[in-house]
């Protein structure tokens, strides 16, 4: 089993930069593939960006890809990303997740965390 928690969101101005964390237990951190979706008011739980275990594996939806960045450092077993060039669209709850494989499905994930709000200001 997986614990993940995360990190890192606040308020923004429209062009600017936050960075996520999602720090994750237990000592297998390496095997599972870490996925970062986002909610905002009223609409559905949506993809953003997922990398698999040894991080050669990398995902993005489009609405991101070229903004946003996802990593992870095993050895701390912490994941992250990087979200540049903020627009208010990107205003969310920011959920960390955790599986086996490798998915951009909400529902293949079985360890969440309790997300984190980023709010982008126009």
């Amino acid at each position: 089993q997986v614990h993940v928690v995360e990190s890192g969101g606040g308020l923004v101005q429209a062009g600017g930069s936050l960075r996520l964390s999602c720090a994750a237990s237990g000592r297998t951190f390496s095997r599972y593939a870490m996925g970062w979706f986002r909610q905002a008011p009223g609409k559905e739980r949506e993809f953003v960006a997922a990398i698999s275990g040894s991080g050669l594996g990398i995902y993005y939806a489009d609405s991101v890809k070229a903004r946003f960045t996802i990593s992870r450092d095993n050895a701390k077993n912490t994941v992250y990303l990087q979200m540049n060039s903020l627009k208010a669209e990107d205003t969310a709850v920011y959920y960390c997740a955790a599986d086996s494989r490798i998915s951009s499905r909400p529902e293949e994930y079985d360890y969440w965390g309790q997300g984190t709000q980023v709010t982008v200001s126009s």
